[in-house]
């Protein structure tokens, strides 16, 4: 044999290259659709028409093509996962907004790996993101930063991140909702029922939403030109409500109560309910983020509800934008509106 002849055996050892299989591009033209949606198809993304991933999943079937989700994740590093990293996870707000990112994600074809640290500082955040990072993430959602600031908040260089907290616009993309405008429309909805003035239970110091409902709560009471009360701190919990409510309950003076949360209005509730005092008759009550229980509590509670599912899918939306098109979203803000729903734990004072 010599070395031109063009039908040499394999070089010995070497095993001869397989045929390579269909391609992504050979199902997407026997489905008549783009390559991204089989890719969307095969990764079990949700926002396909039914019929077109009927077509999608017989061309697979027709051509046995068979997507390797492993061998793509590794050349092109993506991973079809999320990183989540909360805290206190069992708080209503947090718990509501990680159920609504897990959806959001979910009808994208995208998986959800979560991290509930257990204080916001720095340490425990930067721990947390390694260790998302070291998981093969695609990028990561913070939902609540806490005390830190985008100076102190160390994270993986280029990892696609978004965080449900205005403060770190420039830095890196946020979502929050409207807690100044909410908390003007519950205080301004008491005084406008003849209340001379609003006392507020406000969440921990060192809650960044609690601090905004504070500082709002007080701005409305002085543009008014109404008294301002020393605060009263709870922890988010209805048992906090219940014990600071019982010595709200002791105050004669106190007709309207803006609660930060709905748990410990709810926790005032049973305070005032024990120290004789009737809702609305003696004390009005609002509370804040519109929990299912607020309606069914007696009487019904007076809310500013905020939307956790549009929350939930601005977050995942804004941090796809960075992993599949590759924007620069640092200066966006998206502040989502929040909304008053008046039941019946409001009225008049008595003395109106």
């Amino acid at each position: 044999m010599t070395s031109g002849d063009s039908t040499a055996e394999p070089t010995a050892g070497r095993a001869p290259r397989p045929r390579s299989g269909p391609s992504i591009a050979d199902v997407a033209a026997l489905a008549g659709v783009s390559s991204q949606t089989v890719s969307r198809v095969s990764t079990g993304a949700e926002r396909v028409r039914p019929e077109t991933r009927e077509r999608v999943l017989a061309a697979m079937a027709e051509l046995g093509y068979s997507p390797n989700h492993a061998a793509r994740a590794l050349r092109y590093a993506h991973f079809e996962t999320i990183g989540v990293i909360a805290h206190r996870l069992a708080r209503t707000g947090e718990a509501r907004t990680f159920e609504a990112v897990v959806e959001a994600a979910r009808l994208e074809g995208y998986t959800v790996t979560l991290v509930d640290v257990q204080s916001p500082s720095s340490d425990d955040l930067t721990a947390a993101a390694a260790r998302l990072t070291h998981q093969a993430i695609d990028g990561l959602v913070i939902i609540r930063a806490e005390e830190q600031s985008p100076e102190t908040l160390a994270l993986p260089a280029r990892m696609p991140v978004v965080v449900s907290d205005s403060r770190f616009v420039t830095h890196h993309p946020a979502v929050a909702t409207d807690q100044a405008a909410g908390t003007r429309a519950a205080v301004e909805h008491l005084l406008s029922l003849g209340h001379t003035t609003v006392h507020h239970l406000a969440g921990p110091a060192d809650s960044s939403p609690a601090g905004l409902r504070v500082d709002s709560w007080r701005a409305c009471l002085v543009e008014a030109g109404r008294p301002v009360p020393q605060i009263v701190r709870g922890d988010w919990s209805a048992t906090s409500g219940y014990e600071q409510g019982l010595k709200i309950a002791q105050d004669p003076e106190v007709t309207a109560v803006f609660c930060a949360n709905d748990e410990m209005a709810a926790g005032l509730y049973r305070a005032l309910h024990e120290s004789g005092r009737s809702i609305p008759e003696d004390v009005s009550v609002v509370g804040f983020d519109d929990i299912p229980l607020a309606e069914h509590l007696w009487p019904p509670l007076t809310t500013v509800a905020q939307d956790f599912h549009a929350i939930g899918q601005e977050l995942v939306d804004l941090l796809l934008r960075q992993i599949r098109d590759g924007d620069s979203l640092t200066d966006v803000r998206s502040l989502l509106p929040v909304e008053l729903v008046v039941r019946s734990s409001t009225a008049p004072p008595a003395s109106h």
